[in-house]
Formats: C-alpha cells, sequence, structure tokens
C-alpha cells in the first residue's frame, strides 16, 4: 500500500511543504519536474549550454536554500522561474549587451509567435530531410534569439516558447503589464528584422 501512495503524483504546494520540512525526495521531485522547462528557458536566453546548465544548477540550489521564502502568493513555477530569469540576467549583465530598436508589433507578430513556438517545440516530423530543414531553422532562430538583449529575449522565451500568460510573465520577471506587451512586441519586430537578414 505504501508503494501505491508513493507513486501518486503530488501537486507542487504538497511538494513544497515536504521540502520545507527538510524531505529530499520531494526536493528531489520538484527538481526533476521542472529542470528540463528551467534548462531550456535559461539556454534559450544566455544562448550557451555550459552556463545554462551550470545556471539551471544554480537555481535549483537557490530553491533549496530559499524555499522558506515562497509564499504561495503566485504559482510555484512562476517563482522558480523568476529565480531561474534573475540568475540569467545577473550573468548576461558581465556579457556585450546588443543594442535594440524600436518597432510596433501587430496581430500578426502574435500569431509569429505561436508558430515560433510550435516550430521550436513540435517533434513529431519523421521525414529526415524535413527535420534537418528544420535544424537548420532553429539555428537560425537560436542565433537571432541570441541577438536580441536579454529583457527582450526574455519575454521572447517566456511568452512564444514556454506559452506563458502576460499576468504570469509580469509576475516572474516582476515588471508592468504594459511593460511585457510593449518589450514582446519591440521583441518580436527586432527578431523578424533580425532574422529577414540571416535569411
Amino acid at each position: 500500500m505504501d508503494g501505491q501512495i508513493e507513486n501518486i503524483v503530488l501537486d507542487d504546494s504538497v511538494l513544497v511543504e515536504k521540502c520545507r520540512q527538510g524531505d529530499s525526495d520531494a526536493t528531489e521531485r520538484l527538481i526533476i519536474k521542472y529542470q528540463d522547462r528551467i534548462h531550456n528557458v535559461i539556454f534559450k536566453i544566455c544562448q550557451n549550454r555550459d552556463d545554462a546548465a551550470e545556471l539551471t544548477q544554480e537555481t535549483f540550489v537557490k530553491l533549496i536554500e530559499k524555499i522558506d521564502t515562497f509564499k504561495g502568493n503566485s504559482a510555484f513555477y512562476t517563482w522558480l522561474f523568476r529565480i531561474a530569469i534573475n540568475l540569467t540576467y545577473t550573468h548576461c549583465k558581465r556579457s556585450v549587451k546588443l543594442g535594440m530598436k524600436s518597432l510596433d508589433g501587430t496581430a500578426e507578430a502574435e500569431a509569429a509567435g505561436a508558430q515560433l513556438k510550435d516550430f521550436l517545440t513540435d517533434s513529431t516530423e519523421a521525414d529526415p530531410t524535413v527535420l534537418a530543414q528544420k535544424k537548420e531553422v532553429v539555428q537560425l532562430i537560436m542565433a537571432a534569439l541570441g541577438k536580441l538583449d536579454e529583457d527582450h529575449r526574455a519575454v521572447i522565451v517566456l511568452r512564444d516558447i514556454e506559452g506563458m500568460t502576460y499576468a504570469e510573465i509580469s509576475e516572474t520577471l516582476e515588471i508592468g503589464l504594459g511593460t511585457v506587451k510593449s518589450r514582446l512586441s519591440r521583441a518580436r519586430a527586432n527578431l523578424k528584422d533580425i532574422l529577414e537578414v540571416l535569411l
């Protein structure tokens, strides 16, 4: 019977509470649940696999250190993403920042964002030729993302790749909804311009 209870998927609030009580199994489950998503977000922002791996580890060290500060006012994953983004921002500030242009976004850009998410996350394609072409385009998109400054890169990754709502991005990045929308609009326009040059 105990084995069956152990196999039940526990929601975040239960795992967080157990983690606070020093339950290493609960901590491990939280890490396993979120490590891939956190790593992917960090990598898409910092553009370096070694740095992403290190920053992912650092995020989970902070999780263990700061779990008592999580008040439950937001979703746990939003709180965790905020830690990851803040660590990544700090890391990126040591790197050279690239300039940005100010352009307006459109409904077309919103649709393009949804397509970007589908494109980067869809792995159902079986045709090797199509897969090779897709891999090449993904590399171009990643190169283009790398040319955005980290603020713009973060909103694109969180919205168009992770699928977060504007409210979740606002909470994660600790910025206003208006700022989220304007950054996303500029980021998408900049990304479109960069991709046009690369393609």
